[in-house]
This record gives C-alpha cells, sequence and structure tokens, in this order.
C-alpha cells in the first residue's frame, strides 16, 4: 500500500512540475514535441490510449530505446539496419503527426 501511495505521490509531482516548451513560449503554437511528456505520465499511468492520443511516437520511441539497448548488449546481426529503419519510422510519425494537429487546427 505505501509502494501505490508513493507511486501517486510521484506522478502528482511529476505532473505539477512538468517542462514548459520554449516553442510554445515564444510563438504561442506547439512544437513537433509537445505531449511527449503528457503522455510519458500516462503510460506511467497505465494508460497507453491516452498516451497515444497525447504523443503517438512515444511508444515506438520507447521501442526504439529498449532495443538499442539490446542491441549494444547482444550485437543483432541487423541491428543497426533496424534502428535506422525504427528512427525514421518514428520521424514520419512525428512529422505526419504535426502535419495533422496542422491540417485540423489543433495547434493551441
Amino acid at each position: 500500500m505505501l509502494l501505490l501511495s508513493s507511486n501517486h505521490q510521484l506522478l502528482q509531482w511529476l505532473e505539477s512540475h512538468l517542462l514548459s516548451c520554449p516553442f510554445k513560449r515564444l510563438t504561442s503554437l506547439d512544437c513537433p514535441g509537445c505531449g511527449f511528456q503528457r503522455s510519458v505520465l500516462s503510460i506511467l499511468k497505465g494508460n497507453f490510449i491516452e498516451s497515444f492520443k497525447f504523443y503517438p511516437a512515444t511508444i515506438p520511441f520507447f521501442a526504439l530505446i529498449v532495443f538499442v539497448f539490446l542491441h549494444l548488449k547482444f550485437n543483432f546481426k541487423n541491428g543497426a539496419f533496424f534502428i535506422k529503419i525504427l528512427y525514421i519510422f518514428i520521424s514520419m510519425i512525428i512529422v505526419i503527426n504535426y502535419i495533422y494537429k496542422i491540417k485540423t487546427h489543433q495547434l493551441h
């Protein structure tokens, strides 16, 4: 019970201490990375659908990080190639999501 309480307190602390976006401060528009912090918090809460809605590239990004560490440990035969493919895939998700936000007037 104490562990759940401390996790809850940590999540509340993280939610109240999100970093502000300098691009958004200067332009009043979301940047291509806006939503990532809220997405990570949603994952920590176990809400993957909400995480995807905040920032679709978060889960593939974490998959890339895990794969990079596994590749460094086990040196997969085509690991570097798959890392490049995942990087391109994640970059495309970020760009497509940002274009979608622009087209649907979701930039705040």
